[in-house]
């Protein structure tokens, strides 16, 4: 009973090339306080924000950032985002950027976090963070209605102040609200 509840409280935690790609340690390191199994995986332009190191520390586990790095390492598919498709029950992806969003909605699978997206059956959450002329986009609203249609649920964005300084829509919402929307998807009890 024990080795099912944890088995479904594993969670793999994207992170795009968004400025708010920080507070994605909060969101790692609040999960693993309330037990949950963190695995992270990042885009190439997350690691220009927080570093694997930082987030293998948070974790405690090896950060998925670099498509073939796992193509070397012993792992059971030879490739650590089917590992980690195979291994989770939620995807939560945050800091998702214009980009990294139009890449999922598009199927494309060419870094760590899109690649196991494609590979991964759990539902998705994404928190997105971006200026708000871009997701105000009409491309990115069509990208997150294709989201939408395929089970996938949008966290925010909220309004407030933005990498630019500007006040508008496209602030990341907060870790915390993330972190009960991981729970309330897990069935994980708040505490």
């Amino acid at each position: 009973m024990a080795e099912t509840r944890a088995a479904n409280r594993r969670v793999l935690v994207g992170i795009g090339g968004s400025v708010a790609a920080f507070k994605a340690c909060e969101v790692v390191t609040e999960l693993r306080r309330r037990d949950v199994e963190v695995r992270v995986a990042m885009t190439a332009a997350a690691t220009r924000f927080v570093t694997p190191t930082l987030l293998r520390a948070l974790s405690g586990h090896r950060v998925a950032a670099d498509m073939w790095e796992g193509a070397s390492i012993e792992t059971e598919h030879g490739m650590s985002h089917l590992d980690l498709a195979a291994w989770c029950r939620l995807q939560c992806i945050v800091a998702a950027s214009a980009d990294l969003i139009a890449r999922l909605a598009l199927g494309l699978g060419d870094d760590a976090v899109t690649a196991t997206a494609l590979a991964c059956r759990a539902p998705m959450l994404i928190a997105p963070a971006m200026e708000a002329a871009m997701w105000e986009h009409p491309a990115t609203q069509a990208n997150c209605a294709t989201l939408v249609t395929r089970g996938v649920r949008i966290l925010g964005p909220v309004r407030g102040r933005l990498a630019s300084g500007h006040e508008d829509a496209g602030r990341m919402v907060e870790p915390d609200v993330i972190v009960a929307a991981v729970e309330e998807s897990l069935g994980v009890d708040a505490g």
